[in-house]
């Protein structure tokens, strides 16, 4: 440690220089001072780069704000697009996964969720495939086979409802064609039979893991058709801005006197002239075939042209069944009096409602006329199907479908029942297609004791499904043996089968067999604020309306307009229908 004189000879020392050392000294302060300046400007520099850096970044995110990124977009579109739908974070999380999500166009969002629940649908045909390879229980297998089948009809109508999407031009369109919406509302029905179908089994095995792969499918499904549903909703909420004129395909083919426009001119001809088959079903043997579904399994499969096969009079008893290969295809019969294909399969007697049917339509553009289809296994036994459809633009002339319980069951798709006679007990009309009966006669038969009739059951069970129930000036009567006993059972128009239940009931003629409630609950208060039943200019004792049920989806209406959406030429279209010189109407009068 220095003392403190040391220190300050130190000091004082240090103050004291000679020249040269000064010269050093100088040049050494000067190269300090340089440095110091040096110092200073880069700081400067750094600082003003600094400044600019920032705000830039702050240019770049007010500007994100003012004009969105792709991704930005993008992820505003997709959030947009789900917002309509029933799953929204399913459909997120779903359009999110697809491959280049991020650049998605909200037009493409549109295809895409189809797109994505068309391959789970591939991806769970084959999964279910072996899983039914795997279950032991017979009845469980069948449930699982079936819904096989109804997941195989599901990837079709997925996969054409992509195509269509594909060609949807905004500049032109508002919306998709109708075929889009009709396919779709198809395929979730399909999803549901299968699930209700496993509901209807005992054995738990696969079934926990059946049911995760349809729910899954049937959210992803429903998805796309809210979607499909609310394009102009969407393209507004998105501020796309394309005409309001909505052009539908059917607007290019108008029906005329009502027929809906899938029957071409060629089929109508066929139903008012005599027919030519390609090929003749008799008993007798006199014909090329003795069974009817011996031709249909000669039928051509993808048929693009109608194939006739003509059925000579005569009880067939067999089950006829037009698999989905089988398309455009004619069973003509010599009357629906004289031409009988008749079973008696039933749930009562060990078989599932699905199979009980006597005739399975399943292929696209499907026509019967002079036929009768019916199920004899009596009131005893429960649901007994007399024809199962499932056939798209199907077409029903001139026929009587008789059974029971669950008589007709309109499974899906696009269907016109023309001069027809229909009847049974319990539920008879049932299913989920957008079905118009039009000029028919619907007749309630004596029920079993304790039981009412009800003459629909409406299966709709998504708001955006385009099915429903529409009679249209037809006749609502009973048989004689009912009409004995019409203080004793009672008959209703129909009860909710499902959530969104849809019937309307227009310009018909009501007996008094009616119940003057009219309609009957399914359970409890189950569906009464969701469904939709209408009532419009009917006459009859069974009209009367002063004593309605009161549910809050329940109406009698006077708005033509209203009643216009359910009417042959608005509510299954008329592209499938061509002029022909049948007589028939489009709209709410004849």
């Amino acid at each position: 440690m220095h003392s403190l004189s040391e220190e300050m000879h130190s000091f004082k020392g240090y103050g004291k220089v000679d020249a040269l050392h000064q010269e050093k000294l100088v040049a050494r302060k000067k190269s300090r001072r340089r440095i110091i300046i040096i110092g200073i400007t880069c700081l400067v520099l750094i600082a003003i780069i600094v400044s600019v850096a920032v705000a830039v970044v702050r240019s770049k995110s007010s500007s994100k704000d003012e004009e969105p990124t792709e991704m930005q977009t993008s992820s505003k579109a997709m959030t947009a697009v789900c917002s309509v739908t029933v799953y929204k974070e399913k459909c997120i999380s779903s359009l999110s996964s697809y491959n280049g999500s991020s650049k998605l166009s909200p037009k493409d969002l549109f295809n895409i969720a189809v797109v994505v629940a068309m391959r789970e649908a591939q991806n769970a045909l084959s999964v279910v495939s072996n899983l039914t390879e795997q279950i032991t229980d017979p009845e469980q297998k069948q449930a699982f086979k079936d819904c096989g089948e109804l997941i195989d009809q599901t990837v079709d109508q997925l996969n054409s409802s992509s195509d269509d999407l594909k060609n949807f031009n905004l500049k032109s369109l508002t919306e998709p064609s109708s075929d889009v919406r009709t396919w779709l509302s198809a395929a979730l029905t399909n999803l549901v039979t299968c699930v209700d179908g496993l509901s209807n089994t005992t054995s738990s095995q696969g079934k926990d893991q059946m049911h995760s792969i349809v729910d899954n499918l049937s959210e992803l499904t429903s998805n796309s058709l809210a979607i499909v549903s609310n394009v102009a909703k969407l393209l507004k909420k998105l501020k796309i801005s394309f005409p309001t004129r909505r052009l539908l395909m059917d607007d290019f083919n108008p029906a005329e006197n009502g027929f809906p426009g899938w029957v071409s001119a060629t089929d109508r001809r066929l139903l008012q002239t005599d027919i030519v088959p390609n090929v003749i079903v008799a008993k007798d043997g006199t014909g090329n075939y003795k069974t009817i579904q011996e031709a249909v399994d000669a039928a051509p499969t993808k048929n693009e042209t109608r194939f006739i096969i003509m059925v000579k009079q005569g009880i067939y008893q067999e089950t006829v069944e037009v698999s989905k290969a089988k398309t455009m295809l004619m069973i003509v019969g010599d009357g629906m009096d004289k031409t009988i294909i008749t079973g008696d399969k039933s749930f009562g007697t060990g078989t599932k409602t699905f199979h009980t049917a006597t005739l399975i339509a399943v292929g696209k553009g499907f026509i019967a006329q002079d036929i009768q289809i019916r199920n004899t296994a009596g009131a005893s036994n429960h649901q007994a199907v007399a024809a199962r459809v499932g056939s798209d633009e199907s077409l029903f002339v001139k026929c009587n479908i008789s059974a029971y319980q669950d008589t007709l069951y309109a499974h899906s798709l696009r269907q016109f029942y023309r001069d027809c006679y229909i009847s049974g007990t319990v539920d008879f009309i049932f299913g989920n297609a957008a079905v118009v009966f039009q000029n028919c006669i619907i007749a309630a038969r004596l029920p079993d004791p304790n039981q009412k009739n009800t003459i629909t059951a409406q299966g709709r069970t998504d708001p955006n499904q385009n099915t429903g129930i529409s009679i249209q000036n037809c006749n609502i009567t009973g048989e004689a043996d009912l009409f004995a006993a019409k203080d004793t059972f009672a008959t209703y128009l129909g009860r909710p089968w499902k959530l969104y239940s849809r019937t309307v009931i227009m310009t018909s003629h009501m007996d008094d067999i009616i119940n003057p409630a009219g309609w009957l609950e399914w359970n409890g208060d189950f569906a009464l604020e969701t469904l939709y039943y209408v009532e419009y200019q009917n006459t009859g004792a069974g009209a009367a309306l002063d004593r309605r049920v009161t549910w809050p989806g329940f109406k009698n209406t006077t708005d033509a307009n209203e009643m216009a959406k359910f009417t042959v030429e608005s509510f299954i279209g008329t592209s499938w229908l061509q002029a022909t010189k049948v007589t028939f109407f489009s709209g709410l009068t004849a």
